[in-house]
């Protein structure tokens, strides 16, 4: 199996890319299943359905989150429909939403890390348990792990090593070198990177980001305008879960 995760979609220039880039992606490396992380999509912060539908609509199949999935509020009835929408996993029990689904005999886990974050449950617990209690999964699993420090990514992915197929670190929005398969079969890589404005700081505009380091005061950081950068990872899945293969897909559009 064939599936292609992703990096966080900023704003509209990241949506115009994902309409100009997924559908030829679909057709020339025969993909089976398309995941990204779209907690910045809306504007540069959260989710709404119309910005969801414009990426089902390209192709996506799946859309992970982080901790800003609650940032447009009116996405949170739809995190209980049929959309193939996730937040982390390891919210607290009676958040709206799941953490996981099943697309395509594919599982999809949204994951977050705490380090530099927020308090949130363990998310290796939180793996742990979903794993042990779930009677019937299918062999191929794929966590989004949307967490800022280097060392925790690194940590779940050492943990987790032959108990899923990938784990594809989000959040950072610069992508790492270091995609790789761990010594028991997962595929793993610290920071896919974003979908997003190169001309930018992380997506933002780069004056906008200066001046609120400069004088510490909250400003409103807009979207950045101009080329983007498209970065996705390519994973070959064999039947019985075990990665075969991690590839960095990177493209540039105007």
């Amino acid at each position: 199996m064939r599936i292609l995760a992703i990096g966080d979609i900023i704003g509209h220039p990241g949506r115009q890319t994902i309409q100009a880039l997924v559908p030829d992606l679909r057709q020339e490396y025969n993909l089976d299943l398309v995941i990204a992380n779209g907690e910045n999509v809306a504007a540069g912060l959260g989710l709404t359905s119309a910005t969801a539908e414009e990426l089902f609509d390209a192709g996506v199949n799946v859309l992970t989150s982080g901790n800003h999935i609650w940032a447009q509020k009116e996405i949170i009835p739809y995190l209980d429909s049929e959309m193939p929408i996730l937040r982390p996993l390891n919210y607290p029990p009676g958040v709206p939403g799941r953490g996981y689904l099943v697309s395509r005999r594919v599982m999809v886990v949204s994951l977050m890390g705490r380090t530099f974050i927020g308090e949130f449950d363990c998310p290796f617990r939180a793996m742990d348990k979903l794993l042990t209690e779930l009677d019937s999964k299918p062999p191929i699993i794929i966590v989004d792990f949307h967490a800022e420090a280097t060392s925790e990514k690194m940590a779940m992915g050492r943990y987790l090593d032959g108990r899923v197929s990938a784990v594809l670190g989000t959040h950072t929005h610069v992508g790492t070198i270091d995609a790789q398969l761990l010594p028991r079969g997962t595929a793993y890589v610290t920071d896919i990177g974003m979908t997003g404005p190169i001309d930018s700081v992380i997506g933002n505009e780069t004056e906008a980001v200066i001046q609120r380091f400069l004088t510490v005061m909250p400003n409103h950081l807009p979207v950045a305008k101009g080329r983007v950068m498209f970065n996705a990872i390519l994973l070959e899945i064999d039947g019985s879960g075990r990665a075969i293969s991690i590839d960095r897909i990177y493209r540039e559009v105007d």
